[in-house]
């Protein structure tokens, strides 16, 4: 990438099953450093990785591998982006996708691993995914140490080149763009609205 490491620490974040694991292989083949354990295995439902750093489940207690993190992209859910530490700068590629299309993807996925999800209908799940969501990008924005780039799954899938190249813009990173969107595999695009 370049010779100078930036200071501030890429977050992937988002809803569960919003494109956050696409994003950070896309960050990956364009040059970013990612850090990751895959401690999480490649599976039916994320075939290409996770791409998840346990220890950020653990922010809250020990904020340590933030340490290494500067320079680097991390995934890290919505729920725990409060947990992190204020004396970083975070620029953060929040994916937004279709609540229905999160919705239908969790259930095939805790389907196809015999779970049952919370005791909740659809309705009630997506006013609590919107109004967390909602909530989360409004803590943010009270925040001086986050910026955000609010990016569409869909749109990723429709104009890959050009989103690729709307991160470049928003990290201010020599990322091979074209690297990024070939990343991409529209194949994976199996729960539509």
């Amino acid at each position: 990438m370049t010779a100078v490491t930036p200071k501030f620490v890429t977050l992937v974040s988002g809803l569960p099953r919003s494109g956050t694991s696409m994003m950070m292989q896309m960050l990956d083949k364009g040059g970013l450093p990612i850090l990751t354990d895959r401690e999480r295995a490649a599976d039916d439902d994320n075939p290409r990785g996770y791409c998840e750093l346990e220890a950020v489940k653990r922010t809250k207690d020990d904020a340590s591998w933030l340490n290494e993190a500067p320079g680097k992209a991390v995934k890290v859910i919505y729920w725990l982006l409060k947990d992190l530490p204020d004396i970083h700068q975070y620029r953060v590629l929040l994916m937004q996708r279709s609540i229905s299309e999160i919705i239908a993807s969790q259930s095939v996925m805790l389907a196809r691993r015999g779970e049952t999800g919370a005791d909740v209908s659809a309705e009630q799940l997506e006013r609590v995914f919107v109004k967390d969501l909602d909530n989360t990008k409004r803590w943010m924005a009270s925040r001086k140490n986050f910026e955000v780039l609010e990016i569409q799954y869909s749109d990723v899938l429709t104009d890959t080149q050009g989103q690729a190249e709307n991160i470049r813009c928003f990290l201010d990173l020599p990322l091979d763009v074209v690297a990024m969107a070939n990343s991409v595999d529209q194949n994976l695009y199996r729960q539509r609205s």
